[in-house]
């Protein structure tokens, strides 16, 4: 069977640095840091007392209000980041079969919010079960993906992957697969997450994966830093459109890259920890690579999985070595959660579109916030230290990795007719 290449022809996005697809590369590349103290609820009692919000949002300038009351905040990032990509794509169902146009979406957590609030308000009453009726279809972490297509009108596959920080990488790699099978001509991808909340800081709190700096949180998330003490928790989403290459020819598309490859792999090790050699990220880079039909040497760019937590970084970064051998130092490495944040299930989505974006523009985004050397890294790596650089892209590869060890990796080549 021959395979269909794939392309990707439209994006959008909404992070904490920026809520458009221009705003969020120009914060990349100036270094921009999205952490601040939160406005969400009192933290007073609260270790952690900053994540990465949303900010300047208005949902209503996009939903119409009736609609906003029956949709999570993940789910309303949804629509916002979809309705740019698929804009930005130029997709109509004018110009598209609606029954081979599919959404694929990540979510790690879904509705937390709204699962808080109802479960709050029942515990503060008198015992009788009074629930909104929207309650289930608010948090269920697959209702992001059907408000996209019943948006759009796409009659294709239409699902939600789970997995948890990998979740809409995975969700990259089902839609890359499902078109090069050739059954669909387009899906709608990414992912969207809302988990700054009561539940969700202090989950995480508890668990000691955040970082409690609170006398300066635009510096907190510092990957690959020797006093990173944990990651900043991040929100918003990212939406990519993916098409069979002769589907977008024919209708004049414009085309931001080829999609090369994708894997996935599991460390089979521990809960919530990496492996500290890093064999089940080896094995996902290595999985993307004989997928693409590459070579490691082909790869200029990898944008790190990099969460800013102690044994994370260092196991990756081993990892990458143990791969790529000695053109590990020619790699632009970065870390964009050192601007976002950690957007959990939205990760992956918001950092191949940064993948992309510098694939494009021959710009690697920095990674910021670096100031002390760690003695287990190797110094021979090009990190992007603190500033952008410049350089060609022909290969950018994205790294994805969840708790429960859930690896994905997605390789971005870039497009030749």
């Amino acid at each position: 069977m021959q395979l269909k290449r794939v392309v990707v022809t439209g994006l959008g996005a909404l992070t904490p640095i920026g809520n458009t697809l221009q705003e969020y590369w120009d914060g990349l590349v100036n270094g921009k840091s999205g952490a601040a103290p939160i406005t969400y609820y009192d933290t007073e009692k609260h270790k952690t007392k900053f994540a990465c919000e949303i900010k300047n949002f208005n949902v209503e300038d996009f939903i119409d209000k009736k609609e906003v009351r029956r949709m999570d905040k993940f789910a309303q990032y949804a629509i916002v980041a979809s309705d740019e990509a698929i804009k930005d794509a130029g997709i109509t169902l004018e110009n598209v079969n609606k029954h081979r146009v599919g959404v694929i979406w990540g979510a790690g957590i879904g509705g937390l919010q709204t699962f808080q609030d109802e479960v709050m308000n029942y515990a503060a009453g008198d015992g009788t079960p009074r629930f909104n009726p929207f309650f289930i279809p608010k948090m269920i972490a697959d209702i992001a993906p059907g408000h996209i297509s019943m948006r759009n009108g796409f009659m294709g596959p239409n699902y939600t992957t789970v997995s948890a920080c990998a979740s809409s990488a995975n969700a990259l790699v089902d839609a890359f697969n499902y078109i090069r099978l050739g059954m669909c001509d387009v899906i709608v991808s990414g992912g969207s997450e809302a988990a700054v909340t009561i539940a969700g800081m202090g989950g995480f709190n508890s668990m000691q994966a955040l970082s409690t700096r609170n006398e300066s949180p635009e510096t907190a998330s510092r990957p690959f830093d020797a006093t990173r003490d944990g990651f900043v928790l991040g929100e918003g989403a990212g939406a990519l459109v993916l098409e069979e290459y002769e589907h977008a020819i024919a209708r004049g598309a414009k085309i931001y890259c080829e999609v090369g490859g994708g894997g996935l792999s599991s460390d089979a090790y521990h809960l919530t920890a990496p492996h500290p050699e890093g064999i089940g990220v080896i094995a996902v880079m290595e999985n993307c690579l004989r997928d693409a039909g590459m070579k490691p040497e082909d790869v200029d760019h990898i944008n790190t999985h990099g969460t800013s937590t102690p044994l994370g970084d260092v196991a990756e970064l081993k990892a990458i070595k143990a791969v790529f051998g000695d053109h590990a130092k020619n790699i632009n490495i970065n870390s964009t959660k050192s601007m976002t944040g950690h957007l959990l299930g939205a990760a992956g989505a918001i950092e191949a579109i940064a993948s992309i974006l510098a694939m494009q523009n021959g710009i690697v985004p920095p990674t910021i916030n670096h100031t002390t050397v760690d003695e287990n890294i190797d110094p021979s790596l090009n990190l992007t230290l603190n500033k952008a650089q410049k350089r060609e892209i022909k290969v950018a590869m994205s790294n994805t990795f969840g708790f429960g060890g859930h690896n994905a990796c997605v390789l971005f080549k870039k497009f030749e007719n």
